[in-house]
């Protein structure tokens, strides 16, 4: 998993799974740019009224590329929520990107958690 440099400049990701005490849901869309090192993220959908992420590629001792990101979002409720999260690519068969992310909150209760989300098909 993630022994390649994969660039996620225009594509889009929507999740696939999330623990209990995430508010990213199935109906949550990302539309991912990338400059260089630099990633970011518009998102919104489900529980989530507007969220942005940004992110930069690291590089692990293995030549393993992960994403180190930070998010914010509104949710529906209004209520500003931040996190972190680490991103670890997968190329799926059909080229598409798969994401494994381990994050937490930075606001609220401060738990932490697993998602996955995948690009869309084309």
């Amino acid at each position: 998993m993630g022994s390649q440099q994969v660039s996620y400049d225009g594509r889009t990701f929507r999740s696939a799974s999330n623990t209990e005490n995430g508010e990213v849901s199935s109906a949550t869309v990302f539309h991912y740019h990338q400059d260089g090192k630099i990633v970011w993220a518009e998102y919104g959908g489900g529980s989530i009224a507007r969220g942005f992420l940004i992110a930069t590629v690291q590089t692990d001792k293995d030549n393993k590329h992960t994403l180190d990101a930070r998010y914010e979002h509104v949710n529906v409720a209004g209520e500003l929520m931040t996190g972190r999260c680490r991103s670890t690519p997968e190329i799926l068969e059909d080229g598409r990107i798969r994401l494994h992310e381990d994050w937490q909150w930075t606001s609220g209760d401060g738990s932490s958690g697993q998602s996955i989300v995948e690009e869309e098909k084309k």
